[in-house]
């Protein structure tokens, strides 16, 4: 008996046609087909392996590479015909195929299933895409680097609770964006090892009777090597739900980023100067300079974590093994991969440009009585305790805030009216300059270990995601 829907490669079980609705509300081709190039590529490899194992023909094999590169030029070039009625990238390019070389070309599925084949294809999408993401946050790094070592030595306040609390440097400060995103570079490698390894040959859920290789297959396709279990090989998708997370990770440090730019360029702040290209003009307010790369960045952070708790849903009552359920990962999947890219680059290309105000940061590291706590360990070293120290210190900056002064402000008889300890070699302590050199530790905000920190950083980026 023909099918109703003998234009399908999966129809013949039926006797009525798929409702047109339906087929287009179960259909994924059209953003599934951007895994084309994978879906090929694990296609030339599963046909190579069942030549290599004898259930096809070397000739077979050879039309079967030699079609699929035809498929894949064609679709380079934007001349493949995708339809809706082959329902997803798998099956629209096995039909055209079958189509080019007949009879091989149905042979091409032996030993293998759609479940088995969508898992290796989002784990080869997905471990290109890391090596293109992985380049634009070290693009980032470097220009991050670039930055600091412009600025090692600029000093600015350093902030908790969004209140001034010491004094550091703008080269230590960036080098903290440095260091968060290094984590990101280390948490990309990690993860890219649990995606490396190939679920092709656990066929719909219990693996095949044919006598396939698979280590050949995972050698050819560069995986690490077969996965172990499959049954898990086809329902599991925490490889990209733990990819998600780290582009959520990624993208909350991004908007971090963004948010401290956006105060900093701000008229209440004015530590930094945006450069226009990256900025928008207001409709009707002709002053306006909006720091529009920053703000949508951190918008798009809240995209990309909703995409991670989406798959996060996604998984979490699926029974095993495949359900069409999984056909809703690759939406969010992608985007996140897009927005992610997006972002580091224009960062990227956003960080070079920015000019800091030193003056104003200067400025405002003098308000605040940011070297209070310097002050406290000049007088433990004196031989005070810390919390008499404490107390003492914040009788000074009360005087302070009464006069409106400094504590570098203050005359040595009010500092010496708090502790007898105080000398005249206070001042050296007071500054601004001196409060920052003296914190020469390892991890310190002085400028010859803000210098060290970025020679170290070079070294380690030197050293290039595999």
């Amino acid at each position: 008996m023909t099918s109703v829907n003998s234009d399908k490669l999966s129809s013949a079980r039926f006797a009525q046609a798929t409702d047109a609705f339906v087929e287009e509300f179960t259909a994924s081709v059209d953003f599934d087909r951007r895994m084309a190039q994978q879906d090929i590529q694990g296609s030339v490899a599963h046909a190579t392996m069942l030549a290599s194992c004898g259930i096809l023909t070397e000739q077979e094999r050879d039309a079967i590479v030699a079609g699929l590169a035809q498929i894949s030029e064609d679709i380079v070039n934007g001349e493949f015909v995708w339809s809706v009625k082959q329902e997803d990238v798998h099956m629209n390019i096995e039909a055209r195929l079958t189509d080019m070389i007949g009879v091989a070309g149905k042979k091409l599925h032996t030993g293998r299933s759609r479940n088995d084949q969508v898992a290796t294809d989002i784990r080869l999408y997905l471990r290109g895409e890391i090596v293109h993401i992985a380049a634009q946050a070290t693009r980032l790094q470097v220009a991050i680097l670039d930055l600091a070592e412009q600025h090692v030595d600029t000093i600015m306040p350093g902030f908790t609770h969004l209140q001034v609390a010491q004094p550091i440097t703008f080269g230590h400060h960036l080098m903290a964006w440095f260091e968060m995103l290094s984590r990101d570079q280390e948490r990309l490698r990690d993860c890219c090892k649990r995606i490396n390894v190939m679920p092709l040959g656990a066929a719909a859920l219990a693996g095949t009777s044919y006598p396939i290789d698979r280590d050949l297959t995972a050698h050819l396709l560069g995986f690490s090597g077969p996965s172990a279990n499959s049954l898990d090989s086809v329902s599991d998708r925490d490889f990209a739900i733990e990819f998600a997370a780290v582009a959520s990770l990624i993208m909350m440090h991004l908007s971090r980023f963004s948010e401290e730019l956006v105060l900093w360029s701000s008229a209440q702040f004015d530590f930094i100067d945006m450069p226009d290209a990256f900025c928008t003009g207001s409709s009707i307010m002709p002053q306006k300079k909006n720091p529009d790369v920053p703000e949508l960045v951190r918008g798009k952070s809240g995209r990309v974590t909703g995409h991670l708790v989406s798959l996060l849903m996604l998984m979490k009552s699926q029974p095993l093994a495949y359900n069409k359920d999984n056909q809703e990962d690759k939406e969010p999947l992608f985007d996140t991969v897009d927005t992610l890219v997006n972002c580091l680059r224009a960062y990227a290309d956003m960080v070079p440009h920015i000019s800091a105000k030193k003056d104003n940061m200067y400025s405002a590291a003098k308000r605040g009585f940011a070297t209070a706590t310097d002050l406290a360990d000049y007088l433990v070293r004196k031989g005070m305790a810390f919390r008499d120290a404490h107390e003492v210190v914040g009788s000074a900056v009360r005087l302070g805030l009464e006069s409106g002064r400094d504590l570098s402000e203050l005359a040595l008889p009010e500092l010496q009216q708090f502790s007898v300890l105080v000398d005249a070699d206070v001042f050296n302590h007071l500054t601004l300059e001196g409060s920052v050199a003296a914190r020469k530790h390892v991890g310190g905000t002085a400028p010859e270990r803000v210098k060290d920190a970025i020679q170290v950083a070079r070294k380690r980026l030197a050293l290039s995601f595999p």
